[in-house]
């Protein structure tokens, strides 16, 4: 039995589009760690997943490890893309992360504002018997 495909969709708001909802724009650009926290528990995890992007540099430094990527940034949008099969690809994701970490966090803020006001409603009604 095949499971029907269900069709890719875009980001509802592009990387670097503020205009969108400047509240979160501005909530990124002041406080980004809290913007990032403030994603991470929107979405089902821990709050305090973003601290790995903030530490593990630090850590990995520590260690004689080398990191470029931030985790968590990566981690958040790779699963927001499958929650949401919203097209795009890992590689996509590490330069986004890499490049442009903060305007990712908005990005991704601004997407589930979007999925929570459109949620879709099912409405069933009883069989009568």
């Amino acid at each position: 039995m095949a499971m029907a495909s269900v069709p890719m969709t875009k980001w509802h708001t592009g990387l670097l589009d503020c205009c969108a909802d400047v509240g979160t724009c501005c909530y990124g650009f002041w406080c980004c760690p809290c913007l990032a926290c403030s994603v991470s528990k929107d979405f089902g995890e821990n709050t305090c997943l973003p601290l790995c992007d903030i530490l593990s540099p630090a850590i990995t430094s520590a260690l004689g490890i080398p990191l470029c990527v931030p985790p968590a940034v990566l981690s958040m949008r790779v699963a927001m893309r499958h929650r949401y099969n919203i097209h795009g690809s890992v590689c996509k994701d590490i330069a986004t992360s890499c490049f442009c970490e903060w305007c990712s966090w908005c990005q991704m803020q601004r997407e589930l504002k979007h999925r929570k006001k459109n949620v879709p409603v099912m409405v069933m009604q009883p069989i009568p018997q």
